[in-house]
């Protein structure tokens, strides 16, 4: 029987409104009350998370920036792993010379050198996962969930890269025309030596240390409560989720899943926006897989 449940969060855990839905949280309860731990896996930084699991009275350990940081119930980090600061300037300055716009992820936050870029990438991914949204809803919907992050500014990212009290965790790139842009880049960045390179929608790559994944960052934690990968279980929508899915025992792609993901995990539940989390932790405690 499984002992450790770990969450995505977007596509998977969160609702079309960025909100944890109550069929999730009483399944996540439901699970707890049978002595199985849960928690979230996510490509978010910790103050990105926190929010929407503060909203649904989740209180969890926490895999953040694809397995970057984690954190205990408490918010006490566990452990760090960065991308060393010479390779950071090198991926730095080819993704400037590309022409993307991207943002960083470090231990102390999410930081962007461009607001209005931020806003409408946001926008782009709502429209797409919300098809009746007009592109103007979307950024004023865009907009009022950014409010409630904590991300942070600076003119020039060089600025990271030269503090010596910073550490980076992650670079997201975002662009419009996907895998037209995004495959020839992700080409150039995967000859950077050790990182990896992910997606969690297919407008962007996330790129981090090459020992800073979920599924490595999952069995770590799992290994500190004496659990072994067998009882296990995992849930994802995205290939920043496909380390997680491969090592646990029990493994399920959400229906709104990209097709890959959904060829590598065992099992497939409903999509995310009507409780898909919640329906694969109960078929899981049903059936004891």
């Amino acid at each position: 029987m499984i002992k450790l449940i770990a969450s995505d969060m977007d596509g998977t855990l969160l609702g079309n409104k960025m909100e944890v839905l109550q069929e999730n949280i009483d399944a996540i309860k439901f699970a707890e009350q049978h002595g199985i731990k849960f928690m979230v896996a996510t490509g978010r930084g910790y103050t990105e998370a926190k929010p929407a699991l503060d909203e649904a009275g989740i209180t969890c350990p926490m895999i953040t920036v694809n397995g970057a940081q984690a954190f205990d119930e408490q918010g006490q980090e566990l452990f760090t792993i960065n991308i060393d600061k010479k390779h950071a300037q090198t991926l730095l300055d080819l993704l400037k010379l590309n022409n993307v716009y991207f943002e960083i992820a470090t231990d102390q936050g999410v930081y962007s050198d461009n607001p209005h870029k931020r806003i409408e990438n946001a926008a782009q991914m709502l429209a797409g996962k919300l098809p009746h949204l007009t592109f103007k809803m979307a950024i004023a919907m865009a907009s009022a969930h950014l409010e409630l992050l904590d991300v942070n500014y600076v003119d020039h990212y060089q600025e990271l890269i030269d503090r010596t009290d910073i550490a980076i965790l992650k670079f997201i790139v975002f662009e419009e025309q996907g895998p037209t842009i995004l495959d020839p880049l992700r080409e150039k960045v995967e000859k950077v030596p050790e990182v990896v390179v992910t997606s969690s929608f297919p407008n962007n790559i996330e790129i981090n240390h090459v020992n800073a994944q979920k599924g490595v960052a999952v069995q770590r934690f799992a290994e500190s409560l004496n659990i072994p990968m067998s009882e296990v279980m995992t849930i994802g929508d995205n290939f920043n989720d496909v380390s997680m899915l491969e090592m646990a025992d029990v493994s399920f792609a959400m229906g709104n899943a990209e097709d890959g993901v959904k060829q590598i995990a065992r099992y497939e539940t409903a999509n995310h926006d009507v409780g898909g989390v919640g329906k694969a932790i109960l078929r899981a405690i049903k059936e004891n897989l």
